[in-house]
């Protein structure tokens, strides 16, 4: 009669079984991943690179999925000695070899990429370095998620800085 009881309690319902048998709901399995920046643990991670390209610069900076983290860096500026050569495709395509070097040693496998111009009061349309960018992040074994354009464009803005007759030269 005890055995009987001990083998009754070892049983188990449907319910239960299903329970213990599937994941819990909501949670990622290692077969499915759920888009870019969420690969399994011995995969890698997934960045976002920014790219500032201006006429006379380009800076390249790779961070984590919630864009608080440096991963790595690079610019115009460190690559090249002419100031006038800080903002060419050279220059910004070295700079985006280096970065990207740096956030592979670093586990990062893919990244989505921000481009921005100066904008405001500025240039809305980035300089001739980031086409030679994103191409170079693209060259350099980087997956590629999405490219999109984040310039501040303002809706109603300042008055531009030169006053009533404009800038005088």
């Amino acid at each position: 009669m005890v055995e009987e009881n001990k083998s009754e309690a070892g049983k188990k319902t449907g319910k239960e079984q299903a329970a213990q048998a599937a994941p819990a709901q909501g949670t990622r399995t290692a077969r499915s991943p759920a888009g870019p920046g969420t690969a399994p643990r011995g995969e890698g991670r997934w960045g976002v690179a920014h790219v500032f390209s201006s006429k006379n610069d380009t800076i390249i900076t790779i961070t984590d999925q919630s864009c608080a983290e440096t991963i790595a860096t690079g610019s115009g500026g460190m690559i090249v000695k002419a100031h006038r050569e800080e903002g060419s495709p050279y220059a910004a395509m070295q700079a985006a070899f280096k970065a990207a070097d740096k956030a592979k040693e670093k586990g990062i496998i893919g990244v989505s990429i921000r481009v921005r111009a100066p904008g405001g009061h500025g240039s809305k349309t980035p300089g001739s370095g980031a086409q030679a960018a994103i191409r170079a992040l693209a060259r350099s074994g980087l997956r590629i998620g999405k490219i999109e354009d984040v310039t501040p464009i303002p809706t109603d803005t300042t008055k531009r800085p030169g006053g009533k007759r404009g800038r005088r030269v």
